[in-house]
């Protein structure tokens, strides 16, 4: 088992593990057990993950004398909401959850996000522990803290930096994950290979296959790196002030995308998208060269990752989505755009005309 250490402080009262194994799941309730974070465990799950995970991870928790209840919601982006807020806040208070516990996030991104979001605000804020069983949550939204609910308006509206206090992934979960959630997470990991890594953009590239047929030892390969570079990004500008806003590369357009479908899109295609986007508009305005931007196109086609947007998005509902980013300044939304691949940078608007084009030329 792999654990990578997150500084965020010199006493490292806020730090945290992020422990990577294969066939570990029995002992991540012995890690949680003995890590005595907190006198009780609530595990929050969808109904999809808690049918395969729920009651294997309380059964093993309760084996080890801590006290732990479990709260299954509908699976899907819908469930972050502020209703799911209420409903879960209110069931803890049934249970008598009180200070002394911790949430136990359970699942992909939404349930991480949920969970963690709930756990920032419970009681003026509780423990939460994640246990992420996508490859997008492994890689990408488990680490970091940030944790938030969608509005009507747009995604991640509502939200806080709130650091888990500890992160155990166990690789053998995404046995289990279909293929299209698991298209879902290479997106993030591609991502990262754009953002930090030509190294590892070009291990991506020479390993479409095994990626494909799943080849344990590479995927733990590409996930220790992708959680490495997280890990680094965070631990230099925890509250997304400067740097880690590199790793919006492929997001502003990728959520509009989202937002504007209702939700139909996947995450993964949309940054897919979004990324293909930014490539194309750092070639028009800021010289990335073409070859650079093939090679991005082409590895995500190669991953069978979507690369266009469907037509039935409106324009106008994508731009009007864009508007409400939560990063933008003003009238003016960033994008996060390249130089090359591995030398990201966020610009300072992106033309109108500019950007209306490049809708226009992905569209299916």
């Amino acid at each position: 088992m792999k654990k990578l250490k997150v500084h965020l402080d010199k006493k490292q009262s806020r730090s945290y593990e992020i422990c990577i194994g294969y066939d570990i799941f029995d002992r991540i309730a012995v890690m949680i057990a003995n890590s005595r974070i907190a006198a009780r465990y609530v595990i929050v799950t969808d109904d999809c993950v808690g049918a395969l995970y729920g009651e294997t991870l309380l059964t093993q928790l309760t084996k080890m004398g801590a006290r732990s209840d479990l709260i299954v919601f509908p699976a899907g982006e819908r469930s972050k909401s502020v209703q799911s807020v209420l409903d879960i806040a209110g069931r803890l208070l049934d249970l008598g959850v009180d200070r002394k516990s911790a949430l136990i996030a359970l699942g992909g991104g939404v349930a991480g996000d949920l969970a963690g979001f709930i756990a920032s605000v419970y009681m003026r804020g509780v423990p939460c522990i994640q246990v992420p069983t996508t490859l997008m949550a492994q890689v990408d939204s488990s680490i970091g803290g940030k944790t938030a609910i969608d509005l009507p308006q747009g995604k991640n509206l509502i939200g806080a930096f709130s650091q888990p206090a500890g992160v155990f992934i166990d690789i053998k979960c995404l046995d289990t994950l279909p293929d299209a959630e698991y298209r879902n997470g290479l997106a993030e990991v591609v991502k990262y290979g754009i953002i930090d890594s030509e190294t590892l953009f070009q291990q991506l590239e020479g390993g479409v296959e095994m990626i494909r047929s799943r080849n344990r030892p590479f995927l733990e390969a590409i996930i220790q790196r992708a959680c490495t570079i997280k890990k680094g990004i965070v631990e230099m500008d925890e509250r997304e002030q400067g740097l880690r806003r590199i790793l919006n590369f492929g997001h502003t357009l990728g959520h509009a995308l989202e937002g504007a479908s209702g939700y139909a899109f996947a995450h993964g295609n949309a940054v897919s998208v979004g990324m293909i986007a930014a490539a194309r508009m750092s070639q028009k305005l800021h010289g990335l060269p073409a070859a650079d931007c093939q090679r991005i196109e082409g590895l995500i086609a190669s991953l069978s990752l979507t690369c266009r947007i469907p037509q039935d998005l409106a324009t106008q509902d994508i731009l009007t989505g864009l508007q409400r980013d939560k990063k933008k300044a003003g009238d003016t939304v960033h994008f996060v755009l390249l130089k090359k691949i591995g030398f990201p940078f966020v610009n300072g608007g992106v033309p109108d005309d500019l950007l209306r084009e490049t809708i226009e030329e992905l569209r299916a």
